[in-house]
């Protein structure tokens, strides 16, 4: 585990299988520190933010289930849409997102998919 400091607050940052991977949890943290769970559920329930993901995992995962992905697309954006991090990492087989409980726990995302959360926060 490595931290970085960002605008005054601390970002994990974990290497896995030659990849990093930041803790989006952390970035959350610095919009609304007690709703980070709050804030990646509505991330994960935009309809951009699916096909990203689904287009990341397409290109770097061969394992990735599209079948369970167009599922999501197809109701990304509804009232009725919801979607956590494990939901979609268990359905899709996504390796550009995972989760880690306890010490250093929180949402992990791949460098390319945390930047797009990151933009995506600070709008």
């Amino acid at each position: 585990m490595a931290k970085i400091n960002v605008l005054d607050k601390e970002i994990t940052i974990y290497a896995q299988n030659n990849e990093d991977y930041i803790c989006i949890t952390d970035i959350a943290r610095y919009k609304d520190a007690d709703r980070t769970d709050y804030l990646i559920h509505n991330w994960l329930r935009n309809r951009n933010t699916i096909e990203f993901l689904g287009i990341w995992e397409q290109l770097n995962n061969p394992d990735f289930n599209p079948i369970e992905f167009d599922g999501f697309r197809n109701r990304a954006g509804l009232n009725s849409f919801i979607l956590t991090p494990k939901q979609w990492i268990e359905k899709t087989h996504a390796i550009g997102l995972f989760s880690r409980a306890g010490r250093y726990g929180g949402t992990y995302a791949h460098k390319d998919i945390a930047v797009e959360f990151a933009s995506w926060i600070f709008r």
